[in-house]
């Protein structure tokens, strides 16, 4: 690929810089796995520590950008064509247990569209990043989705509701409809990177509903710029609004969208 843009330059320091510091406080999570009190107030105090890193930095960088971020929600700026939208740390429930799969996620909207993003999982170091008509990238290496088009050989990621979530007879059928038929399901409780990692072939296909913007909108740009498509499961036109995502490659999505439309009836 060569040197980074500015932009991605911009975006890729900004992450390393929100994923170390989460990678450093990550270190203490385990020691208080014990403690009474128990480490969630450390992780939520984590996670706005992140955000604050990543506010001020992409302020600093490119004054006048809106903000779409988990924490502090929408920030009007005076550069209305720009947006951020920003994840701290997705994977919050990873993190608290001191399982080492969670990441940084940015990615930025100009005029409605997104055109660059960057999911960095520091506990790994794998920084994926991307931008619109330059390709998907692992590091300096270029991401393309698996080109296998069979579902007896295929692995899907998705995620499950949740307590406190609604829909959770509705994923049983879509399960039940997609799980008999693939090599596999994983539920890895990190939206973000179950899109980079489709984006990087490791996964064959990802779905999940009621997800927010801030989940999969660098992700979402990943998986494009790889090859791969992204579709809204219902039919509808703006993923990133619904929340309702799937994704693979062409052949791949067809199949799922298939069975999980199967499962609706």
């Amino acid at each position: 690929m060569g040197a980074l843009s500015p932009l991605l330059t911009v975006m890729v320091d900004v992450a390393g810089r929100a994923g170390r510091k989460l990678n450093r406080d990550f270190r203490d999570v385990e020691h208080l796995q014990y403690s009474k009190k128990g480490p969630a107030d450390f992780v939520t105090m984590a996670d706005h520590k992140s955000e604050e890193i990543i506010y001020d930095r992409l302020m600093t960088a490119r004054p006048g950008y809106g903000f779409l971020m988990e924490e502090r929600g929408i920030v009007e700026g005076s550069d209305r064509s720009h947006r951020w939208i920003v994840d701290p740390l997705d994977g919050t429930t990873n993190y608290l247990h001191g399982m080492p799969h969670f990441a940084v996620s940015i990615a930025l909207e100009r005029e409605g569209e997104l055109v660059a993003g960057v999911v960095y999982n520091p506990a790994t170091d794998e920084m994926f990043h991307a931008e619109k008509g330059r390709g998907a990238w692992l590091a300096d290496r270029r991401l393309r989705v698996a080109g296998r088009n069979q579902l007896d050989e295929a692995v899907f990621a998705t995620g499950m509701p949740f307590v406190g979530k609604t829909g959770h007879a509705r994923f049983l059928k879509e399960l039940h409809q997609v799980m008999p038929r693939t090599a596999g399901i994983r539920r890895m409780g990190a939206a973000s990177l179950d899109l980079a990692w489709v984006a990087a072939g490791r996964f064959d296909g990802f779905w999940e509903r009621d997800l927010k913007p801030w989940d999969i909108a660098a992700g979402l740009l990943l998986v494009r710029e790889a090859g791969g498509y992204i579709a809204d499961i219902d039919g509808g036109k703006d993923v990133l609004s619904s929340g309702n995502i799937a994704a693979g490659n062409e052949s791949m999505l067809a199949q799922l969208l298939e069975r999980l439309k199967v499962a609706a009836v």
